[in-house]
């Protein structure tokens, strides 16, 4: 049995992270509840280096989250 290589996609643009893709970051989001203690949650995005080297990395992520903290009833 052998173990594949599995490519992460970016979060922000859904372009592939390539192996050689040095500059990217994976980020993990903690989930509070509604005393703001942590849950043992977490919400995972991955950014490539090319959303960093142009600068949107801050913003992309603000963006991510927004949207999936409604889903995940954040305040």
């Amino acid at each position: 049995m052998m173990d594949l290589y599995i490519p992460r996609k970016c979060s922000a643009t859904n372009r592939l992270i390539t192996a050689k893709d040095h500059a990217s970051v994976q980020i993990n989001i903690g989930h509070l509840d509604e005393n703001g203690v942590y849950t043992g949650q977490f919400t995972t995005f991955a950014l490539s280096g090319f959303i960093r080297a142009q600068g949107d990395a801050d913003s992309a992520l603000d963006r991510l989250w927004q949207k999936k903290r409604a889903e995940v009833r954040q305040h």
